[in-house]
């Protein structure tokens, strides 16, 4: 689609005339004297009379050429664009933070795969959670590990197969045994400071209790509900287990109830922890924004160019006839010898001087005025 950015230019167009009608031409006049026996006195004096100016006279195709170089430029000031076809872009509206506890006890083999095989409970984290990020297409997700403290893996990113990558590489106790679960609320909040998104969501996955927190879960819990957190708790592992190696379930019900979450449990079998991942994609539905761009590109050049170039080709041709015409004009002593020259001061002189003080009139201030093209 073809528009003018700058249509208002288009009342400019009777300018010229407007001023053709107000202002009056500009004209000269110089005192002169005709004299019938201009080249006498040029001969009398020896001297070979120069070719004087030629008066530009208006023709067809200048009446023509300059109102449409008028129209021309005025088209450029408008500055025509063609927009082209629009083209919809979807910017993510959710942040979401994968928390991830990689602790000793993630290496305990008492989760069940597909085929019945025992495997431990970082690879069935793994297989679920690449799933999971593979899905959500238009959300931004970083990763967070944690054990003595909390580590940050990948901020905020829509490169799932960089976030996928770095899962793959987890391994058990590289955060450290223990287990540090309101650090990593904490360090979510202050990554989640500089997000923009509509919704910011927290999934925290964990197989114990927290052991090694600067800040109390329950607090953290509260300092990310005042930052409008969500938290959605991951229990896996035996509820049954004594020490510091049992998942606390009560501890991260209170974390997703204080945040407006959930929490879920998955306690032996990958199957059920990837249910838990497809009901958290199902409560957090992918939510994108649309924004329409539709490129536009300048073609004022166009016009400009073309009234320059109709501005060169009219003195190119106009410079070649005067050519022309300068070789077929007659020599000096065949031409009509009425001319023009300045007055010169009156004076009384004898014949001579008379002779000599035309002779200097005519070395001076002789200046033929004939009519060109």
């Amino acid at each position: 689609m073809w528009k003018f950015d700058d249509l208002w230019m288009f009342a400019l167009l009777p300018l010229p005339l407007i001023v053709w009608w107000l202002v009056p031409a500009y004209r000269t006049e110089a005192p002169a004297i005709r004299v019938p026996f201009f080249h006498e006195m040029a001969h009398a004096a020896r001297e070979r009379p120069a070719r004087g100016g030629v008066r530009l006279r208006r023709n067809a195709m200048l009446k023509v050429l300059l109102p449409l170089m008028w129209i021309l430029l005025v088209s450029a000031a408008a500055r025509p664009v063609y927009v082209e076809p629009p083209i919809t872009e979807a910017m993510p509206t959710r942040d979401m933070m994968l928390a991830i506890d990689l602790s000793g006890s993630m290496a305990a083999r008492d989760f069940i795969d597909a085929t019945g095989s025992p495997i431990d409970r970082l690879t069935a984290v793994k297989h679920v959670v690449t799933d999971f990020v593979a899905a959500r297409k238009t959300d931004r997700i970083g990763l967070i590990v944690f054990g003595d403290a909390a580590y940050p893996q990948a901020p905020f990113t829509l490169d799932h197969q960089a976030v996928t990558t770095l899962i793959d590489q987890m391994q058990v106790g590289m955060a450290g045994p223990r287990t540090a679960i309101g650090d990593a609320i904490g360090l979510t909040v202050k990554l989640m400071d500089t997000s923009h998104a509509q919704e910011r969501v927290m999934i925290l996955l964990t197989d114990g209790n927290d052991t090694s927190s600067a800040i109390p879960p329950d607090r953290a819990a509260d300092i990310a509900r005042d930052h409008h957190l969500v938290i959605h708790t991951i229990g896996i592992g035996n509820p049954d287990t004594t020490g510091e190696d049992r998942v606390d379930l009560e501890a991260l019900s209170r974390i997703a109830s204080a945040t407006g979450g959930r929490a879920f449990r998955a306690l032996g079998a990958q199957q059920e922890l990837a249910d838990v991942y497809a009901t958290l994609d199902r409560i957090t539905p992918i939510k994108v924004q649309r924004e329409i761009y539709r490129p536009q590109r300048d073609f004022y050049w166009i016009p400009l160019a073309a009234a320059v170039v109709l501005l060169t080709l009219y003195h190119a041709v106009a410079l070649l006839l005067a050519g022309l015409h300068a070789m077929r004009v007659p020599p000096m002593s065949s031409m009509s010898s009425t001319q023009e020259i300045r007055p010169v001061p009156a004076a009384t002189h004898s014949p001579r001087d008379t002779a000599q003080t035309q002779t200097h009139v005519a070395r001076a201030s002789v200046n033929e005025v004939s009519d060109g093209n």
